[in-house]
């Protein structure tokens, strides 16, 4: 049994190395990475869309056909006039990257302008999925008219899945970003946070802390990725660990989390049981991190 996925946040420009002075263009950001990876990962019978804003240049014109060449859909995109993508720069040392931003006057930031847009591309989906990244390029009005209609969908039965996926400097403070991220996911049936943030941030100091943390604000589903300690679940009552699978080098670890919410997603939402679920999640996201860049060939991925 099939369904609609819809991922909600930003897709950049991104300019990778090449060599002998030379850059790569490319396309990604952290929920479009996870949509990507769902539709490689999902069968057919379910649809991936994406959800965000681009302008009216050739550059947003090539990240559509990007998108649509992936068989990721596209209609819910609104497209702004005299708006251009976000694009970053990455520097990559020794398999860890650092990253330039150039994203202030993205078309991305006004995802969430178009309420009545925003509750109707909702409505078609049976699965929405988004991350502290999409809460932090929003303005204040826009965050709380996406929350709103998060929450609605939550009511109404609908998976919403949420990555708090902790930036500070895409925030005004530290205080307004846990903040914010506690309300986004009051609005979430599933969280995947990572750890290291949930750490660093919330001063969590285990991850049975970050799970306990979370059911109490009303999440039914936790995950915590937990990079090469592997992955805890806590799902409708079952508990479990999944350990981070060695496939070889280390050679990119972007997109390592959204991979691996993808890869569980894709299992978990499709009827396998936790442990089968989080076990392919950590899998994919061995796949991706042996290989550069944040999106790899689909025929890599473990079946």
């Amino acid at each position: 049994m099939g369904g609609k996925l819809l991922s909600i946040g930003e897709c950049m420009v991104e300019l990778s190395q090449a060599g002998e002075g030379l850059l790569r263009k490319g396309f990604a950001g952290d929920t479009f990475n996870t949509a990507w990876y769902a539709r490689a990962c999902l069968s057919k019978d379910w649809s991936v869309d994406y959800l965000t804003a681009v302008g009216d240049d050739p550059m947003s014109s090539d990240m559509l056909g990007m998108m649509e060449k992936a068989g990721i859909g596209t209609g819910l995109i609104r497209r702004i006039p005299g708006k251009t993508p976000g694009l970053y720069l990455i520097t990559l040392k020794d398999g860890e990257r650092t990253f330039s931003y150039w994203r202030d006057s993205a078309a991305a930031r006004k995802l969430a302008d178009d309420a009545e847009h925003l509750r109707s591309a909702i409505e078609t989906a049976d699965i929405i999925y988004f991350s502290g990244i999409t809460l932090g390029i929003l303005a204040p009005e826009a965050v709380e008219t996406l929350l709103s209609e998060l929450r609605r969908a939550k009511a109404a039965g609908k998976t919403v899945a949420f990555d708090p996926n902790l930036r500070p400097r895409l925030w005004v403070s530290r205080d307004i970003m846990l903040k914010t991220i506690e309300d986004g996911a009051r609005a979430a049936t599933i969280v995947l946070p990572s750890f290291d943030d949930e750490a660093t941030y919330f001063g969590d100091a285990t991850v049975a802390d970050t799970i306990a943390r979370y059911h109490g604000l009303g999440v039914t589903d936790v995950v915590v990725k937990n990079g090469a300690e592997g992955a805890t679940f806590s799902l409708s009552g079952v508990t479990g660990h999944a350990p981070a699978v060695t496939t070889g080098q280390v050679v990119d670890t972007t997109s390592a989390g959204d991979s691996f919410n993808a890869g569980f997603l894709s299992k978990y939402l499709s009827g396998a049981a936790p442990h089968e679920a989080a076990a392919y999640g950590a899998a994919v996201a061995a796949t991706v991190i042996g290989h550069h860049g944040a999106l790899i060939s689909p025929e890599l991925l473990p079946g």
